[in-house]
């Protein structure tokens, strides 16, 4: 069932939700992977499977997308995948539209809640809001909402929080500039490799606790 928003909250991107439904009947998702969900910072990952090699992961980001559209298709493009991690990264495109930071710690602490509804013994990883320099004027607005999903991660069960933008500074603290493509805010491909030596390592050790030292793998 699909998530509710609320009133003044418009659903976009129906067209790639629906393309994206017919390419899983023609090729269904592996089960038991982990999904990488959000917003385009994760749709625009075109390498992710090679950098995750050999975690097995399946890309449900779309759009630019926003927490409550991420709430709303929820239950069409992640949960039937049955994973068993989710990385999610959203809420940059929130604050656009005027979005508060508390507003967005609610809205994926129900993505959470809904997730282990279903798959109680889901991990649940939240990758920090980039703090690019497209966005430099909401930096403090950013800083507020990744403080507040963070302490939500510390008290949640299965949730965890991941720190990416320590590698987009140099030492003095000013943006690696060389890090985006010319919008200042998406990822140059060597963002992506940054990334990857940071998140890579959380899911490997999250996913030998959920799998032990058996060689399972994701079933088609």
């Amino acid at each position: 069932m699909e998530q509710k928003p609320s009133p003044e909250q418009e659903i976009w991107f129906q067209k790639e939700i629906k393309e994206l439904l017919k390419q899983d009947k023609k090729t269904p998702p592996p089960q038991g992977a982990i999904v990488f969900t959000g917003s385009s910072i994760f749709r625009f990952w075109t390498t992710l499977a090679q950098d995750m090699n050999p975690l097995p992961v399946v890309n449900r980001a779309f759009g630019g997308a926003r927490t409550w559209e991420l709430l709303h298709y929820m239950d069409s493009i992640v949960l039937p995948c049955k994973p068993a991690i989710i990385a999610c990264y959203c809420g940059s495109n929130d604050l656009e539209f005027g979005s508060r930071a508390e507003d967005i710690a609610l809205r994926f602490s129900k993505f959470c809640q809904r997730v282990h509804d279903v798959l109680p013994e889901t991990n649940v990883l939240f990758i920090s809001i980039n703090k690019a320099p497209q966005k430099l004027e909401k930096s403090n607005e950013i800083d507020k909402t990744n403080r507040l999903v963070h302490t939500c991660c510390r008290t949640a069960h299965k949730v965890g929080f991941i720190d990416i933008n320590p590698v987009f500074f140099n030492p003095q603290g000013q943006p690696r500039r060389e890090l985006y493509i010319s919008d200042g805010l998406h990822f140059m491909p060597d963002a992506y490799r940054e990334i990857t030596r940071i998140i890579k390592p959380v899911l490997e050790r999250a996913w030998q606790a959920t799998h032990g030292m058996r060689d399972d793998s994701p079933t088609a």
